[in-house]
């Protein structure tokens, strides 16, 4: 063991650090916990640096505000939805209460193996419905490859000037459509929007990844969409061009994170996805770790496999200078690489130094400890700054939106644990997440007390 350790040593003193910069009175081990601390450290901040950069854009410039555009352009709303007949009303009444002109609205739901009601809800509420049975080809991705080929049958995809991709669970501010509209007329073929929650103030688990969304619309897509970047699409509330949808024959995309997929597709192809602020919606976040668990492993997961069908093609487009692609590879790949080697190395080393010398190591321990505060302290600060700057948006009691903000790090952090469980398994599928809080717009801003009430 001790010649393994000095193999070790070897090679980081003679390739990567001065002998002067590992102090000579550590171990073995503690020296080699001190090389990887500091170059993992050193890498981490050369790739996301930028980042703090985008949250001072985010803070000195506000959002783009598109100007007015004819209300001319005809929408198709496309809705993926599964055993949904809770949540699906709402949804379909907030699409019923826009001020864009119903006529050039349809609304289609492809119910996705459902065994509830969840049909005949959309059909009421004024959607043309398709039923799709299907016991392989499971997944968002697959449920939208069927309802655009059946539009595409029905009326051919050129027919609506663009779609707006929503899930089942979403609630729309009355002017969406009017706002994405005019972004759409701006030159966009690929929009995403504001992305908001229904449920901050449920538990800490709603209002993480509450606060991370509001984080990522506001000071990752908006400051992108300033400095003439590419946003992402995340998840749902999203336009597409009908000219697109027919250019790639349908919906083609199907990894288990189809909405990151669909992203790097678009930006190695040199499309740039712009960001509406304007265009508000709500969806409903999970609220037991548990439910989180199941979702956060498939994103996990989604995000290995966009890595392997893309990661080499946007490492490309890095290396030559296209911005875009740096930063979508940077959305994708080093985080949850860079911050677990540091974990999981610092971790057995300790352990291994434990074991073979018996010595319970101070400066490894001290490692791990710094690793946890300097996480939970960065990712506190990055939720605070967007508290900061969405705190009209915050629907919940605002102090203990406050008393939330202390768990966020905690939220983000299990992203490590989950990513290595999503490595670890042989196989992770699409699950469906239960989806119950049905409500209006002017309910979520009462922070859902009146929706709690009829609840009980």
């Amino acid at each position: 063991m001790s010649r393994f350790f000095g193999t070790i040593e070897h090679f980081f003193e003679k390739l990567l650090l001065p002998r002067w910069m590992a102090p000579e009175w550590m171990s073995t081990a503690e020296q080699v916990g001190f090389y990887i601390t500091t170059w993992l450290g050193v890498i981490f901040m050369l790739c996301y640096t930028y980042q703090f950069f985008y949250v001072f854009v985010a803070f000195v410039r506000r959002p783009r505000r598109y100007p007015d555009a004819p209300q001319n352009k005809r929408f198709a709303v496309v809705i993926a939805a599964r055993n949904e007949e809770r949540v699906l009303p709402s949804l379909l009444e907030s699409l019923r209460d826009q001020t864009y002109p119903q006529a050039l609205i349809d609304v289609y739901v492809v119910a996705d193996n459902c065994t509830d009601q969840t049909a005949a809800v959309a059909r009421r509420g004024g959607a043309k419905v398709f039923e799709r049975y299907a016991k392989s080809r499971v997944g968002k991705g697959y449920a939208l490859e069927f309802l655009f080929d059946r539009i595409g049958a029905l009326r051919g995809w050129r027919y609506y000037d663009a779609y707006l991709v929503f899930d089942a669970d979403n609630v729309l501010r009355p002017n969406y459509i009017a706002e994405m509209n005019k972004a759409f007329a701006a030159g966009y073929r690929v929009l995403t929007s504001y992305r908001n929650s229904k449920n901050y103030g449920k538990s800490w688990i709603s209002a993480g990844y509450a606060l991370w969304f509001m984080r990522e619309s506001r000071h990752l897509q908006n400051p992108r969409a300033l400095l003439g970047g590419s946003a992402m699409i995340s998840g749902t509330g999203f336009l597409v061009d009908s000219r697109l949808i027919e250019q790639n024959g349908g919906w083609k995309h199907f990894l288990l994170t189809e909405d990151i997929e669909f992203s790097a597709d678009c930006i190695i192809k040199g499309e740039r996805v712009g960001y509406c602020h304007a265009a508000e919606l709500f969806d409903e976040q999970p609220e037991t770790f548990e439910a989180s668990w199941r979702q956060r492993k498939r994103w996990a997961r989604g995000m290995f496999q966009v890595i392997r069908h893309y990661g080499w093609r946007l490492l490309r487009g890095a290396l030559c200078l296209r911005w875009s692609c740096f930063d979508m590879a940077m959305n994708i790949l080093p985080a949850f690489l860079l911050s677990t080697l540091q974990l999981l190395s610092i971790t057995a080393l300790f352990v291994i130094n434990l074991l073979v010398t018996g010595v319970f190591s101070k400066v490894l321990f001290h490692f791990l400890l710094d690793f946890l505060v300097f996480g939970y302290g960065i990712f506190w600060l990055l939720g605070a700054l967007a508290m900061l700057s969405e705190w009209r948006h915050i629907h919940c009691r605002k102090r203990r939106a406050v008393l939330l903000l202390f768990a966020f790090p905690v939220f983000m952090l299990s992203y490590i644990p989950i990513s290595v469980a999503a490595l670890c398994a042989r196989r992770v599928e699409w699950q469906a997440i239960e989806h119950k809080r049905a409500m209006t717009a002017a309910e979520i801003e009462m922070g859902g007390i009146r929706a709690e009430k009829r609840d009980q």
